[in-house]
């Protein structure tokens, strides 16, 4: 099996496929979790499921599975591989849907060459982990890592003002088995980086060993409309600088870390919303991300500190809510060495790496070794139309991840 490969082109093909399904008039993809954009990726991916020749489960949280397995390895707990083909709005072809395809092209590659796995081999497409319509992200693998209450998902109300339950039967999604019904004996996640490293130093392979925390929170300052022009700087209640002074302390914060710490505000409004008025409501979202837990905690404790006195200098008040609150994940020593071992074998550079991002891969950590393979992203782009991976990363990627398959279900 030392010399099995992938076939590139199919895999490929199936991505530039994938890529044209679900764009809206302008021409952006759009396919987010459960509309009808998303339901045109389903299918298409269920249908190649199909082709394979793979059993198809779907669970009730919309959890997609293509299953590989025979009378002589049926029961056993499965090696899955897997990501997401939800995507965010006006996005790219790779992110998420590489990791699904890569893993059936995995199973197909060993079908064909008689591999006869030890124990099933299964590729996951997981409902909505861009979190883009519904809150939190990653939300299908954490309902089937046992991480949040399967009713409570299927009540989330959308953006806009749709219900994910609701959602997933006009789509034809809304599965039968119980989310966790398989418990994998290991999940390996391939993916683009989506970030700037393996390009900028020449690396073919990233073994990525740990992932970060994440912090999302909503905060609200409310204080009092008034005329632009006529109201004093010093008696103004402006929602609108308290908004600003927190960002600025937010990037002060991150830019001063010893962590590598990142702070982001990616959405604000504010209320009126008028250029002659003074903003009573500010509502924006703040995302934190730290690999280390106890650093990631003080960070949101200096927040927190810094809104109580900003509320009581400016004359506001502040209200924050949390979004979704995930700790930092390491990944299995032995999963990781595996994708090492794979890379030095083909002869490819390979580096140990953080992923900034979140993936399902840290869901399914919690309930089985679990680690991620990256390869290279153009410039670092993602969640772009220009997000990028060259052909023959994807094709190296795939076959480490192939490599590694086999030698789980070897086990």
């Amino acid at each position: 099996m030392s010399n099995l490969t992938i076939s590139a082109d199919r895999l490929a093909g199936r991505i530039e496929e994938l890529g044209r399904l679900g764009r809206d008039e302008q021409g952006r993809l759009v396919r987010v979790a459960t509309s009808d954009m998303d339901r045109l990726g389903r299918d298409r991916f269920v249908g190649w499921l199909q082709e394979a020749g793979l059993d198809v489960a779907v669970d009730r949280i919309g959890n997609i599975f293509g299953i590989w397995q025979d009378d002589t390895n049926a029961g056993q707990p499965p090696v899955m591989l897997g990501s997401h083909i939800d995507t965010v709005i006006d996005a790219g072809i790779y992110d998420g849907c590489y990791g699904v395809l890569a893993g059936l092209e995995a199973i197909e590659s060993l079908k064909e060459a008689g591999f006869a796995p030890a124990r099933p081999i299964v590729v996951a497409a997981f409902t909505n982990e861009e979190g883009v319509r519904y809150a939190p992200d990653m939300m299908g693998s954490l309902v089937f890592a046992g991480g949040r209450n399967l009713e409570e998902a299927l009540a989330a109300i959308g953006t806009d003002g749709s219900v994910l339950g609701k959602e997933l039967e006009r789509i034809g999604y809304a599965g039968q088995h119980q989310p966790g019904f398989l418990k994998p004996y290991a999940y390996v996640e391939l993916h683009v980086e989506q970030g700037p490293v393996l390009e900028r130093e020449g690396i073919a392979i990233g073994a990525v060993e740990n992932l970060q925390g994440i912090s999302w929170q909503r905060i609200v300052i409310d204080g009092v409309a008034n005329h632009a022009g006529t109201t004093p700087m010093s008696m103004r209640q402006d929602a609108g600088v308290a908004a600003a002074r927190v960002i600025s302390f937010l990037a002060d914060r991150a830019s001063a870390s010893p962590t590598p710490t990142v702070a982001t505000v990616g959405t604000i409004a504010f209320e009126p919303n008028a250029i002659n008025v003074i903003p009573s409501r500010a509502t924006f979202t703040i995302d934190l991300r730290d690999p280390d837990e106890m650093h990631l905690r003080e960070e949101e404790m200096a927040l927190a500190a810094f809104i109580d006195e900003l509320a009581a200098s400016a004359g506001v008040t502040v209200h924050a809510e949390s979004l979704a609150r995930f700790e930092p994940v390491t990944f299995d020593a032995r999963i990781v060495s595996l994708i090492e071992e794979g890379a030095r074998a083909a002869g490819l550079s390979c580096r140990r790496m953080t992923s900034g991002a979140g993936h399902d891969a840290q869901m399914i950590a919690r309930i089985a070794p679990s680690a991620m393979i990256f390869v290279p992203s153009r410039g670092g782009i993602s969640h772009n139309p220009a997000e990028f991976t060259a052909a023959v990363h994807l094709a190296a990627g795939a076959n480490i991840l192939l490599g590694v398959a086999a030698r789980l279900a070897a086990d």
